[in-house]
C-alpha cells in the first residue's frame, strides 16, 4: 500500500549483529559466544579468560559492515579499545556510534544506545560489561572518541536516545 515510503533510517547493520548476542554471558554462554565471536574469521580468545569488548565490537562491525576499512592499528589489534577511537570518522552522541571510553591506563569499547537525561552517563551496548553483552551506563567524562563507519552514510545518524538514568548503577570498570 505504500511502497513509495521508504523510513528515514534503515536499521544499523552492526546494531542488529549485537543486538543477536544480547544477554550472552562469558561462562554461562560461552560456547556460543564464542561461535559469534569467531564468526568473523578471528578470535581473541575464550572470552572466560581474556577480555573481549574490542573482540565483539570487531565482530559485530565486520558482520554487519564487511566491506568497512580498518585503520593500519585497528588492523593489527582491533582487540585493544583504545584503538577504536580512530576507527572510521568522528561523530556527535549518536545512535550506534562506536565510543571508546579511558579506563586507567586500558579502555573499554562499545556501541552509544543513549544518553542521560543530564548529559553525563552514556549508555553502552556492549561485550564484556558485567561478563556478558548488554547495555549499562558509563560516565560520560570517561568518553575518548566516538566514532561513525565509513561505509555507512551519515545520513542515517540519529541523535542517542535520551534516558532516564535517575538511580542507576554506573560502571567503573568493565569485566
Amino acid at each position: 500500500m505504500f511502497g513509495w515510503f521508504k523510513p528515514r533510517h534503515q536499521p544499523l547493520p552492526w546494531m542488529t549483529e549485537i543486538d543477536r548476542v544480547i544477554g550472552l554471558h562469558e561462562v554461562r554462554d560461552n560456547k556460543a559466544l564464542t561461535k559469534w565471536l569467531r564468526s568473523d574469521g578471528k578470535l581473541l580468545g575464550d572470552p572466560a579468560k581474556l577480555p573481549w569488548c574490542g573482540d565483539a565490537v570487531e565482530t559485530a562491525v565486520k558482520r554487519g559492515l564487511p566491506n568497512e576499512e580498518f585503520p593500519p592499528t585497528l588492523k593489527a589489534n582491533p582487540y585493544w579499545a583504545r584503538n577504536w577511537a580512530q576507527f572510521g570518522r568522528p561523530c556527535g552522541l549518536v545512535y550506534g556510534a562506536i565510543v571508546s571510553f579511558v579506563r586507567g591506563s586500558g579502555g573499554h569499547v562499545g556501541f552509544l544506545v543513549g544518553v542521560s537525561e543530564d548529559g553525563k552517563l552514556l549508555r553502552v551496548r556492549g561485550g564484556n560489561q558485567s561478563n556478558e553483552v548488554n547495555d549499562t551506563w558509563i560516565a560520560a567524562h570517561r568518553l575518548l572518541a566516538s566514532r561513525w563507519p565509513n561505509t555507512w552514510s551519515t545520513r542515517q545518524q540519529r541523535a542517542a536516545l535520551k534516558l532516564t538514568a535517575n538511580g542507576a548503577k554506573v560502571s567503573t570498570n568493565e569485566v
